[in-house]
């Protein structure tokens, strides 16, 4: 069995987020969202690069298919299309095409998480105005999928926390997180007509005696399940079909906040982290608190990430 090791391969987040590898540049793109930054990490040179949107909070990156230099990030609660080269520090373009939670009582939310499924139809999710470290406007977010004709679908309401995502294989099983129900949540899903239904829990952090909020998360190729602790210093395999926790992959820094498969097999994963909240004594200690982590030797291997189809 090969041993793991974790590397430091990105400059320190306020809140990292959002990791995206893109198996076609063989690239990492990602989001500092308090830093409204998107990142780019190429591990064959070793750099990261960033442009900084102005406009607002930036939670999601995902590549548009067809179209080079093309991604799909949120601003606050806008759905944006970002032009940009990967190197220049300011996009060409940045126009919005949607907006979500444009209602009374609802304004001061932000979307979070999102990823394309399988489709490539985009999902993501809002959650509520943030007063202190993990204090939420309760359960006034919702998820949200957006068409190829740029049409906004509300699918689930009363969110706290909108977070991790993920398809199985076959497409029947969604897997989504509202973070402050500490659990990980399966659906029946239906791909044609992106429509998810029959909740139930996979995974419970509570009853498995799991540290921290569950955040992002990714699926490998066995079906098992990968999420991010907030506040839990750790990544953690899960089987969702019994609930049982697999394996922990401890790490440096305590508010680790999602993680993707990577690496030209994509049997290696990378983990974003936020440096937010910490006390000056809890920064000493964690040093790359914030930083991106790339981590070998898992013994596993994810499926590709599908790009937005518009």
């Amino acid at each position: 069995m090969s041993s793991v090791t974790v590397e430091v391969v990105s400059r320190k987040a306020i809140l990292g987020e959002g990791p995206h590898w893109d198996e076609v540049e063989n690239v990492l793109y990602f989001v500092d969202i308090k830093g409204k930054e998107v990142r780019r990490y190429d591990p064959s040179s070793k750099t990261e690069t960033a442009v900084k949107i102005d406009e607002g909070t930036i939670s999601l990156v995902v590549p548009v298919h067809g179209q080079k230099d093309k991604f799909i990030i949120s601003v606050g609660r806008n759905i944006s299309v970002l032009t940009w080269d990967g190197k220049s520090e300011k996009p060409s373009n940045l126009e919005t095409i949607a907006e979500v939670d444009d209602e009374e009582g609802k304004r001061e939310n932000r979307l979070n998480d999102g990823k394309a499924d399988p489709s490539g139809r985009l999902w993501a999710g809002t959650m509520g105005y943030e007063s202190g470290p993990n204090m939420f406007t309760q359960k006034n977010g919702a998820l949200f999928s957006l068409t190829k004709s740029r049409t906004i679908s509300k699918h689930i309401s009363g969110i706290t926390c909108s977070n991790g995502l993920a398809w199985t294989q076959d497409n029947k099983t969604m897997y989504y997180i509202d973070s402050l129900t500490y659990k990980v949540e399966a659906y029946d899903f239906d791909i044609e007509k992106g429509i998810p239904t029959n909740r139930r829990t996979a995974f419970d952090f509570k009853a498995n005696s799991i540290e921290g909020l569950p955040d992002g998360m990714t699926i490998d190729s066995n079906g098992k399940l990968w999420v991010a602790c907030f506040d839990g210093h750790q990544v953690i395999q899960v089987d969702p079909e019994n609930g049982k926790l697999l394996q922990r992959f401890p790490l440096p820094s305590p508010k680790i906040t999602s993680v993707v498969f990577g690496g030209p097999n994509l049997d290696e994963l990378y983990v974003t982290s936020a440096s937010m909240d910490l006390s000056p004594d809890e920064l000493a200690k964690y040093p790359t608190a914030g930083c991106t982590y790339h981590i070998k030797g898992i013994n596993a291997k994810g499926l590709p990430m599908n790009r937005v189809k518009m």
